[in-house]
Protein backbone atom coordinates (compact mmCIF):
# COMPACT_ATOMS: atom_id res chain seq x y z
CA UNK A 1 0.00 0.00 0.00
CA UNK A 2 1.35 3.43 -0.92
CA UNK A 3 1.93 5.76 1.99
CA UNK A 4 -0.85 8.13 2.93
CA UNK A 5 0.19 11.67 3.73
CA UNK A 6 -1.41 11.51 7.16
CA UNK A 7 -3.22 9.03 9.39
CA UNK A 8 -5.09 10.57 12.32
CA UNK A 9 -5.94 8.32 15.28
CA UNK A 10 -9.12 9.54 16.93
CA UNK A 11 -12.12 11.36 15.45
CA UNK A 12 -12.56 13.92 18.21
CA UNK A 13 -12.33 17.67 17.74
CA UNK A 14 -8.53 17.64 17.54
CA UNK A 15 -8.37 14.93 14.90
CA UNK A 16 -11.28 16.24 12.84
CA UNK A 17 -9.99 19.83 12.92
CA UNK A 18 -6.59 18.62 11.74
CA UNK A 19 -8.20 16.63 8.92
CA UNK A 20 -10.34 19.60 7.85
CA UNK A 21 -7.31 21.85 7.29
CA UNK A 22 -5.25 19.12 5.63
CA UNK A 23 -8.08 18.32 3.21
CA UNK A 24 -8.30 21.97 2.18
CA UNK A 25 -4.63 21.72 1.17
CA UNK A 26 -5.08 18.58 -0.91
CA UNK A 27 -3.32 16.08 1.38
CA UNK A 28 -4.40 12.44 1.48
CA UNK A 29 -5.85 11.85 4.93
CA UNK A 30 -7.43 8.95 6.79
CA UNK A 31 -9.05 9.33 10.21
CA UNK A 32 -9.53 6.14 12.20
CA UNK A 33 -11.97 6.01 15.11
CA UNK A 34 -12.52 3.21 17.62
CA UNK A 35 -16.19 4.11 18.18
CA UNK A 36 -19.19 3.31 16.01
CA UNK A 37 -19.01 6.85 14.59
CA UNK A 38 -17.21 10.10 15.33
CA UNK A 39 -18.33 11.27 18.74
CA UNK A 40 -19.93 8.00 19.79
CA UNK A 41 -17.34 7.47 22.52
CA UNK A 42 -16.92 11.12 23.45
CA UNK A 43 -18.93 11.78 26.56
CA UNK A 44 -17.91 15.38 27.23
CA UNK A 45 -20.81 17.47 28.47
CA UNK A 46 -19.85 21.09 28.40
CA UNK A 47 -19.23 24.16 26.33
CA UNK A 48 -16.98 25.31 23.55
CA UNK A 49 -15.42 28.78 23.79
CA UNK A 50 -15.47 30.24 20.28
CA UNK A 51 -13.57 33.52 20.69
CA UNK A 52 -10.12 31.93 21.16
CA UNK A 53 -10.44 29.84 17.97
CA UNK A 54 -12.34 32.28 15.75
CA UNK A 55 -9.38 33.29 13.58
CA UNK A 56 -7.81 29.82 13.54
CA UNK A 57 -10.95 27.89 12.59
CA UNK A 58 -12.16 30.14 9.77
CA UNK A 59 -15.36 28.68 8.32
CA UNK A 60 -14.87 25.21 9.82
CA UNK A 61 -17.64 25.52 12.39
CA UNK A 62 -20.12 27.53 10.32
CA UNK A 63 -23.54 25.95 10.73
CA UNK A 64 -22.33 23.67 13.54
CA UNK A 65 -25.07 22.10 15.69
CA UNK A 66 -24.44 24.04 18.87
CA UNK A 67 -27.03 23.65 21.61
CA UNK A 68 -27.39 26.96 23.47
CA UNK A 69 -25.45 30.21 23.80
CA UNK A 70 -24.28 30.50 27.41
CA UNK A 71 -25.73 33.69 28.90
CA UNK A 72 -25.81 32.69 32.58
CA UNK A 73 -22.84 31.56 34.65
CA UNK A 74 -23.61 30.01 38.03
CA UNK A 75 -21.41 28.72 40.84
CA UNK A 76 -22.60 26.99 43.99
CA UNK A 77 -20.84 26.11 47.23
CA UNK A 78 -22.59 23.08 48.70
CA UNK A 79 -22.41 22.49 52.43
CA UNK A 80 -23.69 19.31 54.03
CA UNK A 81 -27.18 20.79 54.50
CA UNK A 82 -27.04 24.25 52.93
CA UNK A 83 -25.61 26.08 49.93
CA UNK A 84 -24.63 29.45 48.55
CA UNK A 85 -24.91 30.36 44.86
CA UNK A 86 -23.73 33.16 42.59
CA UNK A 87 -25.67 33.85 39.39
CA UNK A 88 -24.00 36.05 36.77
CA UNK A 89 -25.36 37.35 33.48
CA UNK A 90 -24.62 40.43 31.40
CA UNK A 91 -25.45 42.14 28.13
CA UNK A 92 -21.99 41.20 26.90
CA UNK A 93 -22.73 37.51 27.34
CA UNK A 94 -26.19 37.80 25.83
CA UNK A 95 -25.20 39.88 22.80
CA UNK A 96 -21.82 38.36 21.95
CA UNK A 97 -21.84 34.57 22.03
CA UNK A 98 -18.50 33.68 23.56
CA UNK A 99 -19.36 30.07 24.35
CA UNK A 100 -21.98 27.48 23.45
CA UNK A 101 -23.05 24.24 25.07
CA UNK A 102 -22.52 21.22 22.86
CA UNK A 103 -23.29 17.54 22.69
CA UNK A 104 -20.17 15.97 21.28
CA UNK A 105 -21.87 12.96 19.73
CA UNK A 106 -23.83 15.41 17.60
CA UNK A 107 -21.07 17.98 16.95
CA UNK A 108 -18.31 15.47 16.14
CA UNK A 109 -20.51 13.49 13.79
CA UNK A 110 -21.50 16.68 11.98
CA UNK A 111 -17.86 17.70 11.53
CA UNK A 112 -16.94 14.18 10.45
CA UNK A 113 -19.62 14.25 7.73
CA UNK A 114 -18.34 17.63 6.63
CA UNK A 115 -14.74 16.54 6.18
CA UNK A 116 -15.82 13.41 4.31
CA UNK A 117 -17.33 15.66 1.64
CA UNK A 118 -13.77 17.00 1.23
CA UNK A 119 -12.49 13.52 0.39
CA UNK A 120 -11.23 12.47 3.82
CA UNK A 121 -11.90 8.86 4.81
CA UNK A 122 -13.22 8.51 8.37
CA UNK A 123 -13.09 4.84 9.31
CA UNK A 124 -15.16 3.90 12.41
CA UNK A 125 -14.88 0.73 14.52
CA UNK A 126 -11.14 0.71 13.89
CA UNK A 127 -8.97 0.02 16.92
CA UNK A 128 -5.31 0.86 16.44
CA UNK A 129 -2.99 -1.62 18.16
CA UNK A 130 0.45 -0.31 17.33
CA UNK A 131 2.62 2.02 15.30
CA UNK A 132 4.63 1.12 12.21
CA UNK A 133 8.30 2.08 12.28
CA UNK A 134 10.83 2.73 9.55
CA UNK A 135 14.45 3.73 10.23
CA UNK A 136 13.59 5.07 13.68
CA UNK A 137 10.61 7.07 12.47
CA UNK A 138 6.89 6.44 12.89
CA UNK A 139 5.65 5.28 9.50
CA UNK A 140 1.97 4.45 9.99
CA UNK A 141 -0.36 2.40 12.15
CA UNK A 142 -1.25 -1.23 12.67
CA UNK A 143 -4.63 -2.75 13.55
CA UNK A 144 -4.38 -6.50 13.94
CA UNK A 145 -2.72 -7.75 10.77
CA UNK A 146 -3.80 -4.69 8.80
CA UNK A 147 -1.34 -1.87 8.22
CA UNK A 148 -1.77 1.71 6.97
CA UNK A 149 1.57 3.32 6.05
CA UNK A 150 1.77 7.11 6.38
CA UNK A 151 4.33 9.88 6.36
CA UNK A 152 2.82 11.33 9.56
CA UNK A 153 0.63 9.92 12.33
CA UNK A 154 -1.33 12.38 14.46
CA UNK A 155 -2.21 10.95 17.88
CA UNK A 156 -5.60 12.31 18.95
CA UNK A 157 -6.61 9.22 20.87
CA UNK A 158 -7.61 10.80 24.15
CA UNK A 159 -6.10 11.40 27.55
CA UNK A 160 -4.51 7.95 27.90
CA UNK A 161 -3.03 8.15 24.36
CA UNK A 162 -1.46 4.76 23.85
CA UNK A 163 -0.06 6.04 20.55
CA UNK A 164 1.93 8.78 22.29
CA UNK A 165 3.11 6.27 24.86
CA UNK A 166 4.21 3.79 22.19
CA UNK A 167 6.11 6.57 20.45
CA UNK A 168 7.88 7.39 23.71
CA UNK A 169 6.45 10.90 23.85
CA UNK A 170 4.65 10.61 27.17
CA UNK A 171 4.60 8.25 30.17
CA UNK A 172 1.52 6.52 31.50
CA UNK A 173 -0.61 8.93 33.53
CA UNK A 174 -0.36 8.83 37.32
CA UNK A 175 -3.59 8.87 39.37
CA UNK A 176 -2.67 12.34 40.62
CA UNK A 177 -2.64 13.71 37.07
CA UNK A 178 -6.18 12.75 36.15
CA UNK A 179 -9.77 12.60 37.30
CA UNK A 180 -12.80 10.56 36.40
CA UNK A 181 -15.83 12.31 34.97
CA UNK A 182 -19.32 10.82 35.21
CA UNK A 183 -22.14 12.32 33.20
CA UNK A 184 -25.80 11.83 32.48
CA UNK A 185 -27.76 13.40 29.65
CA UNK A 186 -31.29 14.05 30.89
CA UNK A 187 -34.20 14.84 28.58
CA UNK A 188 -36.30 17.85 29.55
CA UNK A 189 -38.65 19.87 27.33
CA UNK A 190 -37.20 23.09 25.95
CA UNK A 191 -39.83 25.30 27.57
CA UNK A 192 -39.13 23.77 31.00
CA UNK A 193 -35.42 24.41 30.62
CA UNK A 194 -36.18 28.02 29.69
CA UNK A 195 -38.44 28.47 32.74
CA UNK A 196 -36.29 26.70 35.31
CA UNK A 197 -33.05 28.41 34.31
CA UNK A 198 -34.60 31.81 33.50
CA UNK A 199 -33.35 31.94 29.92
CA UNK A 200 -34.89 32.54 26.51
CA UNK A 201 -34.98 30.05 23.66
CA UNK A 202 -31.46 29.47 22.38
CA UNK A 203 -29.92 30.78 25.61
CA UNK A 204 -28.32 28.54 28.20
CA UNK A 205 -26.70 28.19 31.59
CA UNK A 206 -23.38 26.78 32.76
CA UNK A 207 -23.40 25.82 36.45
CA UNK A 208 -20.47 24.52 38.51
CA UNK A 209 -20.67 23.08 42.05
CA UNK A 210 -18.03 22.67 44.78
CA UNK A 211 -18.10 21.03 48.19
CA UNK A 212 -20.44 18.31 49.36
CA UNK A 213 -21.05 17.26 45.75
CA UNK A 214 -17.73 15.35 45.97
CA UNK A 215 -17.85 14.87 49.75
CA UNK A 216 -14.93 17.23 50.15
CA UNK A 217 -12.66 15.50 47.63
CA UNK A 218 -10.90 17.29 44.77
CA UNK A 219 -13.42 17.84 42.00
CA UNK A 220 -16.88 19.25 41.49
CA UNK A 221 -20.21 19.00 39.78
CA UNK A 222 -21.40 20.52 36.53
CA UNK A 223 -24.65 21.23 34.74
CA UNK A 224 -25.03 22.54 31.18
CA UNK A 225 -28.34 23.23 29.49
CA UNK A 226 -28.80 21.96 25.93
CA UNK A 227 -31.77 22.53 23.62
CA UNK A 228 -33.99 19.89 25.18
CA UNK A 229 -31.58 18.02 27.46
CA UNK A 230 -29.34 18.72 30.43
CA UNK A 231 -25.77 17.50 30.77
CA UNK A 232 -25.24 16.76 34.47
CA UNK A 233 -22.22 15.20 36.07
CA UNK A 234 -19.38 15.05 38.55
CA UNK A 235 -15.60 15.12 38.17
CA UNK A 236 -13.53 13.72 41.03
CA UNK A 237 -9.79 13.21 41.34
CA UNK A 238 -8.71 9.59 40.99
CA UNK A 239 -5.98 10.03 43.59
CA UNK A 240 -8.50 11.54 46.01
CA UNK A 241 -10.83 8.59 45.46
CA UNK A 242 -8.01 6.12 46.10
CA UNK A 243 -6.95 7.87 49.33
CA UNK A 244 -10.43 8.31 50.76
CA UNK A 245 -11.17 6.54 54.05
CA UNK A 246 -13.70 5.02 54.14
CA UNK A 247 -13.92 4.42 50.39
CA UNK A 248 -16.88 5.71 48.42
CA UNK A 249 -18.42 4.41 45.21
CA UNK A 250 -17.95 6.99 42.43
CA UNK A 251 -21.38 6.53 40.75
CA UNK A 252 -23.02 6.95 44.16
CA UNK A 253 -21.72 10.52 44.26
CA UNK A 254 -23.82 11.41 41.22
CA UNK A 255 -26.92 9.75 42.64
CA UNK A 256 -26.52 11.63 45.94
CA UNK A 257 -25.94 14.89 44.09
CA UNK A 258 -29.20 14.51 42.17
CA UNK A 259 -31.11 13.94 45.40
CA UNK A 260 -30.04 17.22 46.98
CA UNK A 261 -32.74 19.82 47.56
CA UNK A 262 -30.98 22.23 45.19
CA UNK A 263 -31.24 19.74 42.31
CA UNK A 264 -34.59 18.01 42.79
CA UNK A 265 -36.79 20.84 41.50
CA UNK A 266 -34.75 21.65 38.39
CA UNK A 267 -34.46 17.94 37.51
CA UNK A 268 -38.09 17.08 38.22
CA UNK A 269 -39.49 15.03 35.34
CA UNK A 270 -36.13 14.75 33.55
CA UNK A 271 -35.49 11.33 32.02
CA UNK A 272 -32.05 9.74 31.72
CA UNK A 273 -31.09 9.33 28.07
CA UNK A 274 -27.41 8.48 28.46
CA UNK A 275 -24.81 7.64 31.11
CA UNK A 276 -21.07 7.62 30.55
CA UNK A 277 -17.72 8.05 32.28
CA UNK A 278 -14.22 8.88 31.12
CA UNK A 279 -10.79 9.99 32.32
CA UNK A 280 -9.88 13.70 32.30
CA UNK A 281 -6.37 15.23 32.38
CA UNK A 282 -5.85 17.50 35.39
CA UNK A 283 -2.12 18.27 35.43
CA UNK A 284 -2.36 21.42 33.31
CA UNK A 285 0.89 22.75 31.87
CA UNK A 286 2.95 20.20 33.80
CA UNK A 287 0.99 17.42 32.11
CA UNK A 288 1.95 18.47 28.57
CA UNK A 289 4.41 15.92 27.28
CA UNK A 290 6.62 15.91 24.23
CA UNK A 291 4.44 17.00 21.33
CA UNK A 292 6.30 15.70 18.30
CA UNK A 293 8.74 13.08 17.14
CA UNK A 294 9.94 11.64 13.87
CA UNK A 295 6.74 11.12 11.88
CA UNK A 296 4.31 11.80 14.72
CA UNK A 297 2.44 14.68 16.40
CA UNK A 298 0.20 14.66 19.49
CA UNK A 299 -2.88 16.90 19.86
CA UNK A 300 -5.92 17.50 22.04
CA UNK A 301 -6.41 15.55 25.27
CA UNK A 302 -3.70 13.15 24.14
CA UNK A 303 -1.23 16.04 24.52
CA UNK A 304 -2.64 17.05 27.91
CA UNK A 305 -4.31 20.19 26.58
CA UNK A 306 -6.95 20.71 29.27
CA UNK A 307 -7.29 23.40 31.90
CA UNK A 308 -9.24 23.32 35.15
CA UNK A 309 -9.40 26.95 36.27
CA UNK A 310 -11.62 26.29 39.27
CA UNK A 311 -14.31 28.68 38.02
CA UNK A 312 -14.50 27.00 34.61
CA UNK A 313 -13.06 24.04 32.73
CA UNK A 314 -11.55 24.34 29.25
CA UNK A 315 -10.52 21.74 26.74
CA UNK A 316 -12.50 21.70 23.54
CA UNK A 317 -11.07 24.92 22.14
CA UNK A 318 -7.58 23.60 22.94
CA UNK A 319 -8.40 20.49 20.92
CA UNK A 320 -9.58 22.47 17.90
CA UNK A 321 -6.60 24.84 17.99
CA UNK A 322 -4.01 22.09 18.44
CA UNK A 323 -5.49 20.06 15.59
CA UNK A 324 -5.28 23.07 13.30
CA UNK A 325 -1.70 23.84 14.38
CA UNK A 326 -0.73 20.21 13.77
CA UNK A 327 -2.16 20.44 10.24
CA UNK A 328 -0.20 23.63 9.55
CA UNK A 329 3.04 21.93 10.65
CA UNK A 330 2.35 18.91 8.44
CA UNK A 331 1.68 21.13 5.43
CA UNK A 332 5.06 22.82 5.98
CA UNK A 333 6.75 19.44 6.35
CA UNK A 334 5.25 18.19 3.10
CA UNK A 335 6.49 21.29 1.29
CA UNK A 336 9.97 20.61 2.71
CA UNK A 337 9.74 16.92 1.83
CA UNK A 338 10.80 15.92 5.36
CA UNK A 339 8.82 14.54 8.31
CA UNK A 340 11.53 14.46 10.96
CA UNK A 341 11.05 15.76 14.48
CA UNK A 342 13.05 18.84 13.53
CA UNK A 343 10.76 19.66 10.62
CA UNK A 344 7.56 18.91 12.52
CA UNK A 345 8.68 21.00 15.49
CA UNK A 346 7.08 24.04 13.86
CA UNK A 347 3.94 22.60 15.51
CA UNK A 348 5.31 23.46 18.95
CA UNK A 349 6.40 26.91 17.85
CA UNK A 350 2.95 27.59 16.44
CA UNK A 351 1.29 26.46 19.66
CA UNK A 352 3.47 28.90 21.58
CA UNK A 353 2.07 31.70 19.43
CA UNK A 354 -1.53 30.75 20.21
CA UNK A 355 -3.58 30.81 23.40
CA UNK A 356 -3.01 27.06 23.87
CA UNK A 357 0.44 27.07 25.45
CA UNK A 358 0.17 30.71 26.55
CA UNK A 359 -2.92 30.05 28.68
CA UNK A 360 -1.61 26.76 30.02
CA UNK A 361 1.71 28.31 31.01
CA UNK A 362 0.05 31.37 32.54
CA UNK A 363 -2.01 29.11 34.83
CA UNK A 364 0.68 26.50 35.52
CA UNK A 365 0.28 26.99 39.28
CA UNK A 366 -3.45 26.26 39.22
CA UNK A 367 -3.25 22.44 39.64
CA UNK A 368 -1.08 22.88 42.73
CA UNK A 369 -3.49 25.42 44.19
CA UNK A 370 -6.43 23.08 43.59
CA UNK A 371 -4.72 20.39 45.65
CA UNK A 372 -5.81 22.36 48.74
CA UNK A 373 -8.58 20.28 50.30
CA UNK A 374 -10.01 23.42 51.94
CA UNK A 375 -11.40 24.49 48.56
CA UNK A 376 -13.65 21.42 48.52
CA UNK A 377 -14.54 21.10 52.21
CA UNK A 378 -13.84 24.12 54.43
CA UNK A 379 -14.93 27.02 52.21
CA UNK A 380 -18.07 25.37 50.74
CA UNK A 381 -19.27 24.74 54.29
CA UNK A 382 -18.10 27.97 55.96
CA UNK A 383 -19.66 30.55 53.64
CA UNK A 384 -23.16 28.99 53.51
CA UNK A 385 -23.02 28.63 57.31
CA UNK A 386 -22.16 32.31 57.74
CA UNK A 387 -24.97 33.44 55.45
CA UNK A 388 -27.35 31.12 57.29
CA UNK A 389 -26.52 32.89 60.55
CA UNK A 390 -27.08 36.30 58.97
CA UNK A 391 -30.47 35.35 57.57
CA UNK A 392 -31.79 33.45 60.61
CA UNK A 393 -34.38 35.14 62.84
CA UNK A 394 -36.02 33.60 65.88
CA UNK A 395 -37.55 34.60 69.24
CA UNK A 396 -34.23 35.98 70.49
CA UNK A 397 -33.05 39.56 69.80
CA UNK A 398 -30.89 39.77 66.68
CA UNK A 399 -27.21 40.58 67.13
CA UNK A 400 -25.72 43.48 65.29
CA UNK A 401 -24.89 42.49 61.71
CA UNK A 402 -21.23 43.39 62.06
CA UNK A 403 -20.85 41.33 65.23
CA UNK A 404 -22.44 38.29 63.60
CA UNK A 405 -20.06 38.53 60.66
CA UNK A 406 -16.99 39.12 62.84
CA UNK A 407 -17.81 36.33 65.28
CA UNK A 408 -18.56 34.00 62.39
CA UNK A 409 -15.23 34.72 60.73
CA UNK A 410 -13.33 34.19 63.98
CA UNK A 411 -15.07 30.99 65.09
CA UNK A 412 -14.78 29.48 61.60
CA UNK A 413 -11.03 30.08 61.55
CA UNK A 414 -11.30 32.34 58.51
CA UNK A 415 -9.00 34.87 60.15
CA UNK A 416 -6.31 32.31 60.98
CA UNK A 417 -2.88 32.55 59.42
CA UNK A 418 -3.57 29.37 57.43
CA UNK A 419 -6.63 30.88 55.77
CA UNK A 420 -4.96 34.23 55.13
CA UNK A 421 -2.04 32.47 53.46
CA UNK A 422 -4.46 30.51 51.30
CA UNK A 423 -6.07 33.73 50.13
CA UNK A 424 -2.65 35.30 49.57
CA UNK A 425 -1.69 32.42 47.26
CA UNK A 426 -4.51 33.41 44.90
CA UNK A 427 -2.23 36.03 43.35
CA UNK A 428 0.03 33.23 42.04
CA UNK A 429 -2.63 31.40 40.05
Amino acid sequence: MDKMDVVIVGAGLAGLSCAYILADHGLQVIVVERGDFAGSKNVTGGRLYLKPIKDLAGDMLEGAPFERKVVRERWSLLGASNSLSIDHTSDKFRNDGHSYTVLRARLDRWLSDRIMTKGVFVIPKYRVDDLLWENGSVAGIKAGIEEIPAHVVVACDGVLSFMAQKAGLKPALSPKACAVGMKEVLALPEEKINDRFNVNTGEGTAHLFLGDVTKGMFGGGFLYTNKDTISLGIVVGINAMMDRKPPIDAPALLDTFKERYEMRTILDGAKIMEYSAHVIPEAGYAGVGKLCGNGILVAGDAAGFALNMGITVRGMEFAVASGICAAEAIIKAKEAGSYTESTLSSYVERLKETFVLKDLEATKNMPGYLENESLFSYYPQTFPDLLEKLMWFDENPKERLGKTVWDGLKTSGMLSMKRLLELYRVKNI
